[in-house]
């Protein structure tokens, strides 16, 4: 259980520090803002390319991080888009 626990932090901040690269702008929080993106962000990336190729997102392989790593970039644009349009309103 605390072996899961800890990959899933240790993958959540992997990629969110990745997704933080690639979009650009403020980050919208510190690292543990990074993690929960790169955990939530590793969920999104399943559901959006497991159904495709049978991916699962389960341990530190090429296809898992990919898929993460899409996740995350999605959800972080998703992120700054909504901020975006909060603070122009």
């Amino acid at each position: 259980m605390l072996g899961a626990v800890a990959f899933w932090i240790v993958l959540g901040l992997f990629v969110g520090l990745a997704a933080r690269w690639i979009i650009p702008g403020d980050p919208p929080g510190g690292v543990l803002t990074d993690i929960l993106v790169g955990i939530i962000g590793a969920g999104i990336g399943a559901w959006l390319y497991g159904p495709l190729r049978q991916v699962e997102v389960n341990g530190f392989s090429l296809p898992s991080l990919l898929c993460a790593f899409i996740g995350a970039v999605v959800l972080l644009y998703l992120l700054r888009v909504f901020r975006r349009g909060r603070s122009s309103a």
